[in-house]
């Protein structure tokens, strides 16, 4: 026979450790709130998201969701004061964080306490039906401002400018949000790997560029032919050898790019020798030739798989002659490997080096001569992580026992509908008083 107050106290100790931990997941989340506002994570990573899957093993989706919800709890102070008391869960915030304003944050509050997390899923699914007709005439004045203009500027650089509608921006938002995921997740490698990583706008940047690459490369005009969407640069084989070396390193249309971008490019392309005379005058053309034959490709592609750059592994990756062809280094898989052009760029323009072994091992270097490792170095951990926690809880001052979480619900069956026509502020819009211009709880 079962011993029902050992099993009531198992239970107790469950719901007062469940608390515990949820006090614990607020300041969890203040801290990734701070570290995503200083951008901790721009050390070669697109995002913060990003960083906390490679960091600690989140599924990506997963960090995505905490870096929402601890944004949010940053101008929800009721709510972050909640749960950083381990009076509601993680789970409930999450919910509500999808609807809550500094007008509602109250009222949601309460719903919160109330009730089971279900129900508060419930609520808020209800919550955001009552936005939809709103919404849908926002999206039409969405719909006709639409536009988009590129243009090239004096420096030859190229400035795009444009207005979306929801839904396109939103797919949009996706795409680069995916492209800076594949040139960055998973990089198992250390904050100080990039002492001088690129900014948020230039990770838009590099994304935007690996979807046009994807485009053209997936075949999206299929009947247009290939060399209209070429890039072609002009450099001299001596600049190619030598950065200092004078010469020419230029795009077609004239804009000037560097040495190292050039010999970048060089890499893994198709090239055309051309000859000129003492005047200058163009004496012959030779055949275009790829860099990297196709059947050498082929076995490179099978090999690597995709970027070789520690953590990287994105699978649209150019070749990289780790001697530089152009310095004597032969064309063979031996020589080769392929990197993304996020981390071809680190190893040709930022200091970064590669190396080959001679055990075959691919060697991966900082500007400083450090090397960079496979994996981030794994955290120490106490004998009982839960004490810690307790402990970390107490000097914060949160009181908790086997209730802190409780919610008030005596079971009693839950109306959505009733429970949105009360709350929400267009469904009853005498719940709010306005002030300025914005609806606010009153407090009669």
């Amino acid at each position: 026979m079962e011993n029902y107050p050992e099993l009531d106290r198992l239970g107790d100790e469950i719901a007062e450790l469940s608390a515990h931990l949820e006090a614990a997941t607020a300041r969890l989340l203040d801290r990734i709130r701070e570290f995503d506002a200083r951008a901790g994570w721009n050390n070669g990573f697109s995002s913060c998201a990003a960083w906390l899957a490679w960091r600690v093993g989140l599924d990506l989706g997963a960090a995505r969701e905490r870096v929402r919800v601890a944004r949010a709890l940053g101008t929800l102070p009721r709510l972050a004061a909640a749960l950083s008391r381990g009076e509601i869960s993680y789970a409930k915030v999450r919910a509500v964080t999808r609807v809550a304003t500094t007008e509602t944050e109250e009222q949601l509050l309460k719903v919160s306490r109330a009730g089971t997390a279900e129900h508060v899923e419930r609520i808020v699914r209800g919550w955001r039906r009552v936005d939809r007709r709103a919404e849908m005439a926002e999206a039409r004045r969405q719909d006709g401002s639409r536009a988009l203009h590129v243009y090239q500027d004096e420096d030859g650089t190229v400035t795009v400018r444009g207005r979306l509608t929801a839904e396109q921006g939103a797919l949009l938002v996706r795409a680069l949000d995916a492209a800076r995921t594949a040139l960055t997740a998973g990089r198992k490698v250390s904050a100080e790997t990039f002492p001088d990583p690129p900014t948020f706008p230039q990770a838009q940047a590099d994304a935007l560029t690996l979807l046009a690459e994807t485009a053209l490369h997936q075949g999206i005009d299929p009947g247009t032919p290939g060399e209209r969407y070429q890039v072609v640069v002009h450099v001299d084989a001596g600049v190619l050898s030598d950065a200092e070396h004078p010469g020419q390193s230029v795009l077609e249309d004239g804009a000037r790019v560097s040495a190292e971008t050039s010999q970048r490019l060089a890499c893994d392309a198709s090239r055309v020798v051309m000859r000129h005379d003492a005047n200058g005058d163009l004496a012959g053309v030779g055949a275009r030739a790829r860099t990297i034959p196709p059947a050498l490709r082929r076995a490179l592609h099978h090999r690597d798989g995709g970027c070789r750059f520690p953590g990287c592994g994105v699978r649209v990756a150019e070749g990289h002659h780790i001697q530089h062809w152009a310095w004597g280094g032969p064309t063979t898989l031996a020589n080769l490997t392929m990197l993304c052009r996020r981390h071809h760029r680190a190893v040709h323009e930022e200091g970064f080096r590669v190396e080959r072994k001679a055990d075959g091992v691919v060697a991966f270097y900082r500007p400083q001569g450090w090397p960079i490792p496979d994996v981030p170095a794994s955290p120490t951990l106490p004998d009982d992580p839960l004490e810690t926690v307790r402990a970390a809880n107490a000097r914060h001052g949160v009181q908790i026992d086997p209730h802190t979480m409780t919610p008030d619900w005596d079971g009693e069956r839950l109306d959505v509908g009733y429970a949105i026509d009360v709350l929400h502020p267009l469904a009853n819009p005498g719940l709010y008083e306005k002030r300025d211009g914005r609806a606010e709880t009153d407090a009669a």
